[in-house]
């Protein structure tokens, strides 16, 4: 039986983003981008209501047809 990880929400925003300009968060992202896909075989994963719901309204602000 594998362990089980709780997802949190910047691990998902990071590994989901376009690419940064900001170096630092950059380095966050292929970071993740590298690590998350072997965590995701050693590990089982779960990803909450809460964060589906943080990385989906903050999708809907920023996506297509987004106000502002």
């Amino acid at each position: 039986m594998k362990r089980r990880i709780d997802v949190e929400t910047t691990v998902v925003r990071y590994f989901m983003a376009k690419p940064s300009r900001d170096l630092v968060i950059a380095g966050h992202q292929e970071a993740t981008r590298q690590l998350w896909p072997r965590l995701g075989d050693q590990y089982e994963t779960y990803v909450s209501a809460l964060v589906h719901e943080e990385t989906g309204e903050r999708r809907s602000r920023t996506g297509p047809g987004a106000a502002g």
